[in-house]
């Protein structure tokens, strides 16, 4: 399992936009994606659940990443929340 940190930047936080865009993201790879925010848990796959987090500018974000592809996914999703959130 591969983890990443990331602290939100964009000043609405994970709102509809950003959440399909971290939707397609996940998509791309085998591996499963989870967001932990403080005490809640989603799925990245699951845009209600990415956008039941109410991530906020601020917030620092977990990023747990397990699978058979997990290396090439850690790195890209990385790259992602920095061009995103």
């Amino acid at each position: 399992m591969k983890q990443i940190e990331y602290e939100i930047q964009d000043e609405l936080g994970i709102h509809a936009r950003p959440a399909g865009l971290i939707v397609r993201k996940a998509k791309e790879f085998q591996s499963a994606v989870h967001i932990i925010a403080d005490d809640k848990r989603a799925n990245a796959l699951k845009i209600f659940e990415v956008m039941g987090l109410g991530a906020v500018k601020g917030q620092k974000l977990e990023i747990e990443i397990s699978g058979p592809d997990e290396d090439a996914a850690a790195v890209a999703f990385g790259e992602f929340l920095k061009a995103t959130l």
